[in-house]
């Protein structure tokens, strides 16, 4: 079979590209004549781009929810708003969102709209995987149609859409439908640089291919990739790299200054609490395996790789082959991360970026014959295969959408049924603190050894007019209940500094990602209340002690007042300065440990 089976008019063997019958000779050709003859969009065209991101928009509408990771959002976005600045609590600098731009984006249609943010979220979601669908079949179109005017097939499409995965996390009120609009806008802007005479869009291209850290900070990596795609299509002198360079690290270098001054630290705590930087392949293999085995998506990626080794030498070009190379060092990336605890939502974009190239391939005898195979596939695992609701033992990992769900299908899309979620006891005790007639400060935290119940503490009183604090494992759903101007806790360390710089242990890596670091309660106890406060029966007043000691030592209490300090220009500068030193800093999670490395030391 020759190339010509697979892409019809490619250029024959041996021809060179510059030549008038190789692909640059043809493509000029093409675009250099008068503008009645350039390519354009068909009825089937037009379709093959709205049909899938139509049907995406209306299966991620029918998922509708919003999980409790999207609600971390909804009231960081409420502290925004409410002049708090990017924080979950009003006086502690804290960074529990890892979407930079998401959250931006959710505070502007929040403000404009005057919606709840969650509600916000949940649209903004659902028509920027819409978009990025549509972008990316308008974007392989593009790159085909200097190889061939044969009819299109959106392969890739096939592949994408049946994928449960794919619908949930078009809502959930994270940054994922953002992730698709921008992989998508980025490639687009990637292959029109190409095939645009003069090319003129380079610096443009460059700028939206930078904003890869801003949508997520593991995107870098595909921002990289597509950078070094970018240069091998423009071939620029050193000057004009430089030039190009800064326009795609502009805007991220400026935001990362402000997040070390601000929060202190060079990451977002999320990521401090994963500890991303740190190899965990036996959990992220688990994690990959739990995304393609319901699926069967080996059966796709097979016949494509086959398809894929008959295509024409001129079809290997930079921007054809980078979304491929950046997909699957994102892969291998979120594999070594040890994965995650939602099922598939990390390994989404890096499928995208592999049937990018192929959202749009001429139709041929040998790419019918694997639409016949994609679509039996496709039919199989839209009706039938699901993944499970929980597994992954000892890895766990949840379908996230189906748990918060439930039977109750689409109505949980709202804040309000959200509520439900959230432990009923600790409902039930921050009413009660809300309600106190003598408007005491209180904290409320869990009871040890009794799950589901919880405590009433008096607060301290060095927080300010902090009236109340609640800790929760709950997060989102917590942070949901409790005002803005009270303090949520976070027991996971996902949003709590004290907790996120603890050390991680080897054997807290099982479980869900994400939760290796359940901080001790004798912490929560020394920060939230006053010395001579009875300690609730479970936790040791010995630990106890020498956590309100350690806190007041070294690094740990330097680390306090990064984040709950005045923001002065002065602790701005000490802020930058040392982010450095400070987003590796790590103490022993044991308060009588930590007691002996920070103070006895």
């Amino acid at each position: 079979m020759s190339s010509p089976d697979l892409v019809p008019d490619a250029r024959p063997a041996g021809a060179s590209d510059a030549g008038p019958g190789g692909i640059r000779g043809r493509a000029a050709g093409v675009l250099g004549k008068v503008p009645a003859l350039l390519p354009r969009w068909r009825p089937r065209e037009i379709a093959i781009a709205a049909v899938p991101a139509l049907a995406v928009m209306v299966l991620g509408y029918r998922q509708r929810w919003v999980s409790d990771d999207g609600l971390v959002y909804t009231r960081t976005v409420r502290q925004l708003l409410a002049g708090h600045g990017p924080v979950l609590n009003a006086g502690e600098r804290a960074e529990a969102a890892t979407g930079t731009l998401w959250q931006w984006l959710v505070a502007g249609g929040t403000f404009v709209s005057g919606r709840d943010p969650a509600v916000v979220a949940v649209g903004l979601g659902i028509v920027l995987t819409g978009a990025g669908y549509a972008l990316a079949v308008a974007a392989a179109r593009k790159a085909v149609r200097p190889l061939s005017t044969s009819p299109l097939l959106p392969l890739g499409m096939l592949v994408l859409l049946p994928v449960k995965a794919d619908w949930d996390y078009a809502t959930s009120g994270l940054e994922n439908g953002l992730t698709t609009a921008w992989i998508a806008l980025a490639w687009w802007h990637l292959v029109a640089v190409r095939v645009s005479r003069p090319r003129r869009r380079p610096y443009a291209a460059a700028f939206v291919i930078g904003l890869g850290p801003l949508v997520r900070p593991e995107l870098a990596l595909v921002s990289v990739v597509f950078m070094a795609a970018l240069w091998c299509v423009v071939v620029p002198g050193a000057v004009n790299t430089l030039k190009m360079l800064g326009s795609a690290l502009a805007l991220p270098a400026a935001c990362e200054v402000l997040r070390a001054g601000f929060y202190g630290v060079l990451v977002p705590l999320p990521a401090l609490t994963r500890e991303a930087a740190d190899p965990v392949w036996r959990r992220g293999l688990a994690y990959f395996a739990n995304f393609t085995e319901p699926y069967r998506l080996w059966i796709p990626l097979l016949l494509l790789l086959a398809l894929v080794t008959w295509a024409p030498r001129g079809a290997m070009r930079a921007e054809l082959v980078a979304p491929p190379v950046a997909g699957l060092l994102s892969w291998a990336y979120v594999c070594r991360a040890g994965g995650d605890a939602m099922h598939g939502r990390m390994l989404l974009p890096g499928l995208l970026l592999l049937m990018l190239p192929l959202c749009a391939v001429p139709l041929t005898r040998v790419t019918f014959t694997a639409g016949a195979g994609l679509l039996a596939w496709a039919v199989c695992c839209a009706l039938l295969w699901r993944p499970a609701a929980a597994g992954g033992n000892p890895y766990a990992v949840m379908d996230e959408q189906r748990s918060s769900t439930g039977s109750g299908g689409h109505a949980r899309l709202v804040p309000t049924a959200a509520r439900e979620n959230v432990p009923p006891g600790f409902r039930a005790a921050v009413a009660a603190a809300e309600a106190d007639p003598r408007g005491r400060p209180v904290l409320v935290m869990p009871e040890p050894g009794a799950a589901g119940r919880f405590v009433t503490l008096p607060l301290g009183g060095g927080h300010g007019r902090v009236r109340l604090a609640a800790a929760s494992g709950s997060l989102g759903g917590s942070g949901l209940v409790l005002p803005l101007d009270a303090i949520s806790v976070d027991t996971l360390g996902l949003a709590y500094p004290l907790a996120a710089h603890q050390q991680r242990t080897t054997a807290s890596t099982s479980g869900r990602a994400g939760h290796e670091k359940p901080v001790d309660l004798a912490w929560i106890v020394a920060d939230w209340t006053d010395p001579g406060t009875p300690v609730p029966a479970g936790i040791s007043p010995a630990r106890v002690a020498a956590a309100r000691h350690a806190l007041r030592c070294g690094r740990l209490a330097e680390l306090q007042a990064s984040v709950r300090d005045p923001l002065t220009l002065d602790r701005f500068w000490k802020n930058l300065t040392g982010s450095w030193a400070r987003t590796g800093f790590r103490y022993p999670g044991d308060p009588v440990m930590a007691e002996k490395a920070l103070c006895h030391n």
